[in-house]
């Protein structure tokens, strides 16, 4: 890791373009670090930069880009991923050519397409992903350490610039954050499988049992492993709903081999068969213990 002068210096001013719990904690722990640059914010509302403020998260913010954006060596997106396209096209015009321009969407697959479309030169672009949260939201919910001991995916392309790629890893890991490189087309399969995909079961499952007619016996008797699976329910509807429709393909391809397993377990649950049941609980037991 470089120390925090050097990389205050490489980074130059940062903009967070929505400060909401990623963002904010992004700056929250970037400030913990001793980070010494400039971190300003573009907002889409007064109350949020003002907090941001009152927080010690921001230098200042703006509503309009022409006010930040002219000044900032890197912008970090950090909005729902259907907003990412609008705000591209928002910062577009004011970008100096040496910024680096990186993000911390779920999905790579879209960003890379709308920077693409919208930036033409992807050299100075970095897509990233790190894979942390909360199910709160907003400014007041960031959280200094919400990144420590975290991964960040970083998916560079073929034309992405060394130098910028070096700088944004090197920004995250000031968070504490463990930083790797992958392909974007596989982070978007592997995170369609082990985070998206429970995601969509959490919501599907506290949306089911919401219907019945015990719902309220279900939920004030719930046991604490029902609460832990289902707490990221309580995440951003908006955010995941966006994760959903960018990441379709993928996510489908996960529910779909689910669905048939559900159906194989359902089928030995029916047929009383005990032997399967009991192999299929023991795989899936012997490879979380494996792999986590």
């Amino acid at each position: 890791m470089r120390s925090t002068a050097d990389s205050s210096a490489t980074v130059g001013t940062l903009c967070i373009v929505g400060l909401g719990m990623i963002g904010g904690s992004l700056a929250a722990a970037l400030k913990a670090s001793g980070f010494t640059s400039d971190i300003v914010a573009l907002v889409r509302s007064e109350s949020t930069g003002k907090r941001g403020i009152e927080l010690g998260l921001i230098e200042r913010y703006s509503l309009d880009p022409a006010e930040v954006i002219p000044q900032s060596d890197m912008i970090m997106l950090a909005v729902p991923m259907l907003s990412m396209r609008r705000q591209l096209q928002a910062i577009q015009p004011y970008l100096k050519p040496s910024a680096i321009v990186t993000d911390a969407g779920s999905v790579k697959g879209p960003f890379i397409t709308d920077a693409r479309e919208v930036l033409s030169d992807l050299s100075r672009v970095v897509p990233g992903h790190p894979v942390a949260g909360r199910e709160k939201t907003g400014v007041d919910a960031a959280d200094a350490s919400l990144y420590h001991q975290r991964r960040v995916l970083l998916t560079p392309l073929a034309e992405t610039d060394e130098a910028a790629l070096a700088t944004v890893s090197c920004l995250w890991e000031l968070t504490g954050a463990q930083v790797e490189t992958l392909d974007p087309e596989r982070h978007d399969r592997v995170l369609a499988a082990t985070s998206h995909l429970p995601h969509v079961l959490a919501f599907a499952l506290v949306d089911t049992l919401a219907t019945q007619q015990e719902a309220e016996e279900i939920f004030r008797y719930a046991a604490g492993g029902f609460k832990d699976f289902t707490r990221i329910a309580s995440s951003d509807a908006i955010m995941w709903r966006d994760v959903c429709l960018c990441n379709r393909d993928a996510i489908l391809a996960s529910m779909d081999s689910l669905d048939m397993h559900l159906k194989q377990l359902r089928q030995a649950i029916a047929d009383g068969d005990a032997d399967t049941i009991e192999a299929t609980f023991v795989r899936a037991r012997k490879a979380r213990d494996e792999h986590t």
